[in-house]
């Protein structure tokens, strides 16, 4: 009778756990340690289960002891897989058309570089075959963001380059943003502290018609930084509270951890919406490049207020093997109508 009760326990244990890493926003879970990371990775959770399914099935019906115990537990990992897999299949698996760009659009590339591990000739021919108007590169100092600007003038597309830096110890603590000079010119309050660890970069028009160009690193919910972790999502947050702002970069989040964040049904953070989940993306990974990206975990973002329409977004999974953790993603955004 004890081993009965131990063993349902364990089982009701596991489903709550579960049930917690499916949807922690329904126990407004999704910031806390350990969850925050777990749904991170719905794709590698999804698939763990399955593997657990198929190892507990084999072990129910090798085992006539163990029989009742193991198959609970498989069907608690089905149910599990299948409603992750259900939630990932409503944020899209990828959709990487883009609609013909008009003169008035504006095309932005995002890559942390990991310290400018691409190399300055990848990501200016990044930029340069896709077009690109904002170019955000977290990891990566003024000097490599001057490289690419060279580059990139060379063959016909300049831009302006700002960066902001904590230190000019690690470049992990540099954020760097080019502007296409299309844009107009652009100023970038250096001495402001925005994000806590890491710097994110705010650049606003000269002649306040263009858009606020938010060049975003948020730090990762690690030991040590989840305080910092949730004060860098409210300020982002705060940034989308604005009005006609483009907002790109790692945000070392998810649409999951924004529940709390959000201004409506509608927004994905503050009042921005983000780019993937409007064009059925949402489900592929941009982190690490070394998990298949349904697997991985969607942290890389381009958002925007309700001044501009996503008229085309793609995770880029050509450059996984460039040096980057990271794949860089290329969102196109209208004026709205």
């Amino acid at each position: 009778m004890f081993q009965r009760i131990l063993s349902a326990t364990f089982i009701v244990a596991i489903a709550v756990a579960l049930v917690i890493a499916a949807w922690p926003q329904l126990f407004s879970l999704e910031q806390t340690a350990g969850v925050a990371q777990v749904v991170s990775l719905r794709g590698l959770a999804a698939a763990v289960a399955l593997v657990a399914v198929l190892g507990l099935t084999l072990i129910s019906l090798l085992s006539v002891r163990m029989h009742r115990f193991t198959a609970s537990l498989a069907v608690v990992a089905l149910v599990f897989s299948a409603l992750t897999v259900a939630v990932l299949a409503t944020r899209g698996f990828g959709s990487p058309g883009f609609e013909t760009k008009a003169d008035s659009d504006v095309t932005v590339l995002s890559w942390n570089t990991l310290g400018e591990a691409p190399g300055a000739t990848a990501v200016a021919d990044l930029a340069l075959v896709n077009e690109a108007d904002v170019v955000t590169l977290p990891e990566t100092t003024r000097e490599f963001g001057f490289e690419v600007a060279q580059l990139l003038s060379a063959a016909g597309r300049p831009m302006w380059v700002h960066t902001l830096a904590y230190d000019e110890i690690s470049k992990s603590r540099s954020t760097t943003v080019l502007i296409s000079v299309d844009l107009g010119e652009y100023d970038v309050d250096t001495s402001t502290r925005t994000t806590s660890t890491l710097p994110s970069l705010v650049a606003t028009p000269q002649d306040g018609v263009g858009p606020t160009i938010v060049a975003v690193h948020a730090v990762a919910p690690i030991t040590g930084e989840m305080s910092n972790w949730r004060s860098d999502l409210e300020w982002l947050a705060e940034q989308c509270r604005s009005t006609n702002v483009i907002m790109a970069g790692d945000f070392n989040s998810t649409i999951d951890h924004y529940a709390s964040l959000t201004d409506g049904s509608e927004y994905a953070l503050g009042s921005c919406r983000d780019a993937a989940s409007v064009s059925d993306n949402a489900a592929v990974g941009t982190w690490p490049t070394q998990l298949p990206s349904l697997l991985g975990a969607p942290i890389d973002h381009v958002m925007a207020s309700s001044e501009w329409t996503v008229t085309g977004m793609r995770v880029i999974e050509s450059h996984d093997g460039f040096g980057s953790d990271h794949r860089p993603i290329l969102a196109t955004l209208s004026p709205t109508q």
